[in-house]
């Protein structure tokens, strides 16, 4: 320790002032951007999940890396796959309006999937290939450290806490994200399920709607 150090330690000791404490610079502080650059990085260097092959690539996550809100949807489809950007189809435009409705921009929330590549013919992951990418999901989870996550539909539900529960008995229902308790997960509809179900769309425009009021309370 530096000599001129100790001695501002024992001249303050000598004052009563037992404790001193310091504190980061703004500079000091982590840059999410990028480390979420370096995770993708990683998550394509080592190409650990096992969709890649016969994929068009990984769509990593995207929108504020500030956002006290993570939505996680399923998997990338077709759009999705060409542009490299989640939720840029319909589904993506339909969950655009919503946010709108509630007072929330896309570039203000974040938004990610499970798994970071396509599914041939759009289908659902496996459990195997859910829990390959999962520890990527967990470590971009863990850079952003939201308030809340948001599930879309309920395999998202299912890779992120290894629970299979049906949307329509569970939407609206709070969880607690086993990796870190500060953080809340809520489940919701799809926005492709409620595309193909209109019925559906009152039931999501109020979960939205409750979104909005727990991110101002948690």
């Amino acid at each position: 320790m530096d000599r001129k150090f100790l001695a501002t330690l024992r001249s303050l000791e000598e004052i009563g002032i037992n404790e001193i404490y310091g504190f980061k610079s703004k500079a000091e502080e982590p840059d999410k951007k990028i480390m979420l650059e370096d995770l993708f990085k990683r998550l394509s260097a080592e190409k650990k999940c096992i969709l890649y092959e016969g994929s068009g690539g990984y769509v990593f996550g995207d929108g504020n890396p500030d956002s006290p809100v993570v939505f996680v949807g399923e998997a990338p489809g077709e759009e999705e796959d060409r542009q490299k950007k989640p939720f840029v189809g319909k589904a993506g435009r339909y969950l655009n309006t919503k946010l709108e409705e509630v007072g929330l921009k896309r570039e203000e929330v974040y938004i990610t999937n499970v798994v970071k590549s396509r599914p041939p013919g759009n289908r659902k992951p496996t459990k195997e290939e859910m829990m390959s990418c999962l520890p990527y999901l967990r470590k971009e989870i863990d850079i952003i450290k939201p308030k809340l996550l948001v599930c879309l539909g309920s395999t998202a539900l299912e890779g992120l806490l290894g629970k299979s529960l049906p949307v329509t008995k569970h939407r609206g229902q709070l969880f607690e994200y086993p990796y870190n308790r500060n953080i809340k997960v809520f489940l919701t509809y799809h926005p492709a399920y409620v595309l193909r179900n209109p019925s559906a769309d009152k039931e999501f425009t109020e979960d939205m709607k409750r979104i909005k009021e727990l991110l101002e309370r948690l």
